[in-house]
């Protein structure tokens, strides 16, 4: 007897629909480590007196909740021993901040924390970052040519060596796009920022950000997004080593923290999809 060409597909997706199976995945679980986020961004035409730094808990993998750190104390000392205190929010914890925070170019800073009767220090300068003079929008770009491509230039900061974190938020991505430049082969001269998407169409805001940094965070941040980026192996890949910031334990070597403690002008540019 034939069977109908309709019951036999019906049979191949029973059959299919029959293997499947719920794996569930056994990881083991690290001891707690302190996470601290803190860059100071001073936004441009702002005093760049309010900032805030957010301590947290490492957590299993499959966790649905970030463990916030409270009761910590949190300062950030310049070079003239000015102490600025952090105060932890009541109403979001873990996110402690600062309304009188005097932010400077090129003045060198030190961020404290103690927790746990143990005390994390870093020191970092505060930099400057170029304006951004220009974007450019190209709606057949890509490879296949059925992408928008967003271009913004800036002038690269003069007669030095520098280095540039790019954020752009684009309104169809919950987690914002990075990335770090270097001015090795465009220095004193025009540089710029690339990005493509198939999803944008006119109306939509693209918000760009740019941020001078200093090179030991240019190399963190060029290792950390290699490990998380496209070129990473995916979410189950074991890390080739673990990404440690500039945060040292003073208490206990061994028991670092994760983070970085960054500061800079801050540049920003909103730009409507033609």
């Amino acid at each position: 007897m034939k069977v109908p060409s309709s019951l036999y597909l019906l049979f191949i997706l029973l059959s299919f629909s029959s293997c499947e199976k719920v794996i569930d995945v056994d990881l083991n679980s690290g001891e707690p480590r302190l996470v601290i986020e803190a860059s100071i961004n001073w936004y441009a035409e702002t005093a760049g007196n309010e900032q805030k730094i957010k301590l947290s808990t490492t957590t299993d993998y499959f966790s649905e909740n970030i463990p916030r750190v409270s009761n910590a104390v949190v300062f950030i000392t310049n070079s003239s021993n000015q102490v600025f205190d952090f105060t932890e929010d009541p109403n979001e914890l873990g996110t402690y901040k600062c309304t009188n925070f005097i932010p400077a170019v090129n003045e060198t800073y030190t961020l404290t924390v103690i927790h746990d009767g143990e005390t994390y220090t870093a020191t970092e300068k505060l930099l400057n970052t170029p304006v951004i003079t220009e974007v450019e929008q190209i709606n057949d770009g890509g490879v296949l040519g059925n992408e928008t491509e967003v271009k913004f230039y800036f002038n690269d900061l003069v007669n030095e060596t520098n280095f540039y974190f790019l954020r752009i938020d684009d309104p169809y991505k919950v987690i914002p796009e990075y990335g770090v430049i270097e001015d090795r082969f465009f220095q004193n001269n025009q540089m710029f920022g690339l990005y493509f998407s198939e999803d944008l169409k006119p109306g939509d805001t693209l918000k760009l950000t740019l941020n001078g940094i200093t090179q030991d965070y240019f190399n963190y941040m060029d290792v950390l997004l290699e490990q998380t980026g496209s070129n990473s192996m995916g979410p189950f890949s074991t890390p080739t080593a673990t990404v440690r910031g500039n945060i040292i334990n003073q208490t206990n070597f061994d028991n670092y923290a994760l983070g970085y403690f960054r500061l800079s002008k801050t540049e920003v540019s909103e730009y409507v999809i033609q």
